[in-house]
C-alpha cells in the first residue's frame, strides 16, 4: 500500500543534511556550551553560528535571538514576559480569535491574573481588520499578538500593516510565525515586529527546539529562572545538537522561498482542483492570501474524524486541524470563528504538503478521497435526509 504524508503543518521530516550537521554534537563535540574549556567553547561556537543563521533568516541581529524548546515556549515567554514587564503601564492586551492555543490559552491565563484581553474577530477568510485593531487600542494597551499565518486554514495575516499600527502607537507587537518560516519571506525590522516565535520541526529541523526573536529595546521578564544562559534571559543547558540543526534547517528553508512556493503551489492547485470536483465542499481560508502548501476543506454531511481514519487506512496521513488539539471533541475554534456552523466545522479536512510531496502523491489522494466521501455520505443520516428532500 502506498503511503502519503500530507500533514506538513503538524511536523516535517528531519532533513538528512541537517541530521549530518547535528551528529558530531551528540558524541564528539559534546561539551556544555557554558563551560570555559575547549569542549565548551566548541559547543558555544556552534550555538553562536546557529544564532547568526536564525537572525539572518528573519532580518534580525544575532544578539536578538534566544533559543527555546519550541513554538509553545516562545509564545508563552513573549506573551507572559511582556505582559508582566509592562503591567505598570496598563493591563490591556490584544490578540485574534484564531490564534494557536499556545497563544490563546496563555491569554486566558493572563485574564485570570487581572489582564483585560480583546479577542479580535476575523472575516470569513480568517483575516483580521487592521482598522478594527487600531480602534481596539487604548492608553492601557501593552501588547498586540497576532499570528503570521494560521496553522489550520493557512490564511496569512497583514503582518506588516499590523506592525505599522503597533509601532505608531508604541505598543510591542509579537507574532507567532511557526507556520510562516520557510513559506513567507520575513524581515522583522521592515515589518515592525518586536517579537517572533518559531519552531525548527516545521521546516525540516529537529523537534524540541525553537527560538524567540526579541528586539533589543523590548522590555520582557524572564519566563524561567535558574541560570545565566542566553544572556541571563533563558536558563538551562543549551541543546547544542538541536540548535545546530535549527540553524542549518532555517538557512536551507529560507534560501529560495519564491522557488519553493512556485513548486508547492502547482501541487496544491492540482489538489484543490481535484477536491472541488466533489459536491458540497468548501475551501476554508483565503483563496490566495494563504500558505501555498495548506489546503483545508469542509465536506458537508460527514465527520472529519471518520474521513481521517478512512484516509489513514489508505496510507494517507492528514488532519482535521491543529495536532495540539487532535484529542478534542469540539470543532475547531478557527472554523467556528470564520462563521462555519458546528456540523460543517466537524467535517473538515486539512491536507498540507511540502518539499517531499510528489505529483503521484497528489493523484493518489485524489483517487482515494472521492470514494471515501461517497461511502461516508451514504452512511450519514444528514446526507440521506438531504437526498430525500430532493424528491419532495
Amino acid at each position: 500500500m502506498k503511503r502519503v504524508y500530507a500533514d506538513y503543518s503538524a511536523t516535517t521530516a528531519l532533513n538528512e543534511d541537517v541530521f549530518e550537521k547535528m551528529k558530531p554534537y551528540f558524541s564528539l563535540e559534546y561539551g556544555n556550551s557554558s563551560s570555559i574549556h575547549g569542549f565548551g567553547r566548541e559547543a558555544n561556537k556552534a550555538a553562536d553560528k546557529a544564532r547568526a543563521q536564525v537572525a539572518k533568516a528573519i532580518g534580525a541581529l544575532p544578539e536578538e535571538i534566544y533559543f527555546t524548546s519550541g513554538g509553545t515556549e516562545s509564545d508563552n515567554w513573549a506573551v507572559i514576559g511582556t505582559a508582566f514587564a509592562n503591567q505598570k503601564k496598563g493591563k490591556h492586551i490584544i490578540t485574534s480569535s484564531i490564534e494557536h492555543h499556545a497563544v490563546l490559552h496563555t491569554f486566558q491565563y493572563l485574564e485570570k491574573q487581572g489582564f483585560i484581553v480583546t479577542y479580535l474577530p476575523v472575516d470569513q477568510y480568517g483575516l483580521i481588520d487592521v482598522k478594527q485593531l487600531e480602534k481596539a487600542i487604548t492608553p492601557e494597551t501593552i501588547l498586540i499578538s497576532i499570528m503570521f499565518a494560521n496553522n489550520e486554514i493557512g490564511t496569512i495575516e497583514p503582518v506588516a500593516e499590523i506592525g505599522k499600527v503597533a509601532s505608531a502607537h508604541k505598543i510591542p507587537f509579537h507574532t507567532d510565525a511557526v507556520q510562516a518560516i520557510g513559506n513567507v519571506e520575513i524581515n522583522v525590522k521592515e515589518m515592525n515586529i518586536d517579537m517572533l516565535s518559531l519552531s525548527a520541526h516545521k521546516f525540516n529541523g529537529p523537534k524540541g527546539v525553537g527560538a524567540l526573536y526579541i528586539k533589543k529595546s523590548q522590555r520582557i521578564d524572564n519566563f524561567m529562572y535558574g541560570g545565566a544562559q542566553e544572556r541571563n534571559k533563558r536558563p538551562g543547558t543549551l541543546n547544542t545538537p538541536a540548535i545546530v540543526g535549527l540553524g542549518y534547517a532555517i538557512e536551507l528553508a529560507t534560501a529560495n522561498i519564491p522557488k519553493h512556493n512556485e513548486e508547492i503551489l502547482k501541487l496544491s492547485l492540482r489538489l484543490r482542483e481535484g477536491i472541488e470536483k466533489i459536491p458540497d465542499v468548501r475551501l476554508n481560508g483565503h483563496p490566495t492570501l494563504r500558505l501555498c502548501g495548506n489546503t483545508n476543506y469542509s465536506f458537508r454531511y460527514i465527520e472529519g474524524e471518520s474521513l481521517l481514519l478512512s484516509l489513514d487506512l489508505k496510507g494517507i496521513a492528514a488532519s482535521s486541524g491543529s495536532a495540539c488539539t487532535s484529542g478534542a471533541l469540539d470543532p475547531s475554534h478557527v472554523l467556528l470563528a470564520i462563521g462555519l456552523p458546528h456540523e460543517i466545522a466537524h467535517g473538515s479536512l486539512r491536507l498540507t504538503i511540502g518539499k517531499g510531496t510528489t505529483i503521484e502523491d497528489i493523484d493518489y489522494i485524489l483517487e482515494a478521497l472521492p470514494p471515501i466521501v461517497d461511502r461516508l455520505r451514504f452512511m450519514s443520516p444528514l446526507y440521506n435526509d438531504k437526498e430525500c428532500k430532493r424528491y419532495v
